[in-house]
C-alpha cells in the first residue's frame, strides 16, 4: 500500500509455524520425574478433551496441519512437541487475550491446560481407562457454512516452486451477477492444502488489479504477487478471509456487503513452500442475502501511518484515536474511512456496529490493544494482543456484534521492537523503520467490518 493519511492495506505472515514444527521434534521439556507425581493426569480423562475441542480440526487426516492428533497412538507420538509449542503459545493460532469481548472460534488455552498438557508429557503420555476416552469429533465434509449460492475460483492452475521465501499471489475474478447482490459471507476450499497458508477476498470496483496483473507483478495471466499482505492498492472492501481452522462466519441476517455489477474480486492466497513443486486452484464460495438488507456493511481501515520505529529501541509505543461522530455526511455512509471526520449538519448516528475485528503489524510488532471509550467516559476493550505473531493474523469475528453509540472513540494503541533481540528482526543492523506496504516495512492498524445505523 502507499501511504495514506486515511486507511491502509492488510494481513498476514512469512514463515509457517506449522512448517518449522516439522522440521525437528523439540527436546523433552525436562528429564522424566517420577511418574507418580503426575499419575493422574491420562490421555483418557485429561488431555484427548483438550486435543479434540482445540487441536484436532487442524490437527487431522487431510488439513493443512503438517501431522494429525487424532486419537492416542498420534497424541502420544508428539506430546513432547504439545507440550512445547503450547507452553510457547505457538499453538493454538491464537493469540487475543481474554478480554471484555468474546471471540467465536476462540481457540486459546487456559492456564490449567496448558499445565495439563506439559504434566501429561513429563509423565510419559499415560493413556489411562481407554473406555473413558471422548469420541474423536467427525468433521463433515462439504462447505462449513452449507451450500453456497455461488462458488467462484483461480482463473487458472497456480504453479508454486519447491523452495524459497513465503508468497502472496493475487487472483482476478469477476463475479457473474447483472444486480447489485448482497453478499452474507464467503468460505474457502483451498484447492493444495499443502501450501495455502490462508486466503482473503477483496473487493476492487476499478480494475486496478487486472492493471496489476498485466505488469510487471503479474504472470501474464490473472495473476500478480504482492508483498506483506496488501493487494498493492487500496481495496474498496473485502468479503472475509480464511485460516485452517477459522472458517468465515455469515453476517447477521439484517446485514450485508452490496457488491456492484464489474466489481473485481481479489482473492489474496499466502503460499508456504512445501520443499517439492506444488500446483494449486483454491475455490471462494460466496453467500447471498436474498432480501435487502437494513444495514449495509463497508471495512474501517483504522490506521496510524506516521509510525516511525527508530533501531536499537524495545518497547516503542504509538497510540491514536479514531473518532466515531455523532453526525456524519450522507455521502459518508458509502466511505471507507467514516470514522475519520465529523460533519456539520448531516446525519446522526445512533449506533456503529462492529462485525469482525482484524489487527495489522508486520514483523516488529510486539502488541495491539484497541479501547473503546464511551460518550459517558466508560469504556470497554475490543482486542487485546499481547504477543504479536506476523505468522497468525486472524479476523477475530465477536459472538455478537459489538455497538458503539455515536460520539464514541477507538483508542489504537501498539507497541514495536526493533532490536537484534527480536527473533523477526528483518534489517541486520536494525534500522529506522516507517509504514509501507513490505514485509520489511510496518504497519499499525485494525480492519473491521461494521455498519452505520442512523437515529430515526
Amino acid at each position: 500500500m502507499k501511504n495514506s493519511a486515511k486507511l491502509i492495506g492488510t494481513v498476514i505472515p512469512s514463515i509457517s509455524i506449522l512448517a518449522l514444527a516439522t522440521l525437528a521434534m523439540p527436546k523433552p521439556i525436562a528429564e522424566t520425574p517420577d511418574l507418580s507425581t503426575f499419575k493422574e493426569v491420562t490421555y483418557a480423562e485429561n488431555v484427548a478433551s483438550i486435543l479434540n475441542n482445540n487441536c484436532v480440526k487442524c490437527h487431522r487426516d487431510g488439513q493443512n496441519a503438517p501431522f494429525s492428533l487424532e486419537g492416542y497412538a498420534n497424541a502420544k507420538r508428539y506430546s513432547d512437541m504439545i507440550a512445547f509449542a503450547t507452553s510457547k503459545r505457538i499453538m493454538p493460532p491464537w493469540i487475543a487475550q481474554p478480554a471484555d469481548i468474546e471471540f467465536k472460534d476462540d481457540a486459546h488455552l487456559s492456564d490449567a491446560d496448558i499445565a495439563t498438557l506439559e504434566s501429561w508429557a513429563k509423565a510419559g503420555a499415560p493413556r489411562g481407562d481407554k473406555a473413558k476416552e471422548p469420541t474423536t469429533p467427525r468433521y463433515s465434509d462439504g462447505w462449513f457454512n452449507g451450500k453456497p449460492d455461488m462458488v467462484l475460483e483461480m482463473p487458472y492452475v497456480h504453479e508454486l516452486g519447491a523452495e524459497g521465501e513465503d508468497e502472496y499471489w493475487n487472483f482476478v475474478v469477476t463475479p457473474d451477477i447483472s444486480e447489485p447482490t448482497w453478499i452474507s459471507g464467503i468460505d474457502v476450499e483451498p484447492g493444495n492444502k499443502n501450501v495455502v497458508h490462508h486466503v482473503i477476498a477483496f473487493l476492487d470496483k476499478k480494475g486496478q488489479g487486472k492493471k496489476l496483473a498485466k505488469g510487471n507483478r503479474g504472470d501474464g495471466k490473472m495473476g500478480y504477487r504482492s508483498s506483506g499482505g496488501g493487494v498493492g492498492f487500496l481495496p474498496d472492501g473485502a468479503l472475509g478471509g480464511w485460516a485452517p481452522g477459522a472458517h468465515g462466519h455469515l453476517l447477521p441476517s439484517d446485514a450485508g456487503f452490496l457488491i456492484e455489477p464489474g466489481t473485481d474480486i481479489i482473492l489474496q492466497v499466502h503460499y508456504n513452500k512445501s520443499g517439492k513443486p506444488e500446483s494449486d486452484q483454491t475455490k471462494l464460495a460466496v453467500y447471498t442475502n436474498k432480501s435487502k438488507p437494513k444495514h449495509e456493511v463497508k471495512l474501517a481501515f483504522m490506521a496510524n501511518p506516521f509510525i516511525r520505529i527508530v533501531p536499537n529501541k524495545a518497547d516503542q509505543s504509538f497510540r491514536t484515536e479514531i473518532p466515531l461522530p455523532a453526525r456524519i455526511r450522507e455521502q459518508q455512509f458509502i466511505e471507507i474511512d467514516v470514522p475519520r471526520a465529523a460533519a456539520v449538519g448531516g446525519k446522526e448516528v445512533s449506533t456503529y456496529r462492529i462485525y469482525s475485528l482484524m489487527p495489522h503489524m508486520h514483523l516488529l510488532g510486539k502488541k495491539m490493544k484497541a479501547t473503546a471509550v464511551y460518550p459517558d467516559g466508560s469504556k470497554k476493550v475490543l482486542i487485546d494482543l499481547k504477543d504479536w505473531d506476523f505468522n497468525w493474523q486472524l479476523v477475530y469475528t465477536p459472538l455478537k456484534p459489538i455497538d458503539l453509540p455515536g460520539g464514541s472513540k477507538i483508542i489504537l494503541e501498539a507497541e514495536y521492537d526493533n532490536t537484534t533481540d527480536n527473533p523477526f528482526q528483518p534489517h541486520d543492523p536494525p534500522k529506522m523503520v516507517g509504514w509501507g506496504e513490505e514485509t520489511t516495512d510496518e504497519m499499525m492498524l485494525l480492519v473491521s467490518a461494521y455498519s452505520i445505523i442512523p437515529k430515526n
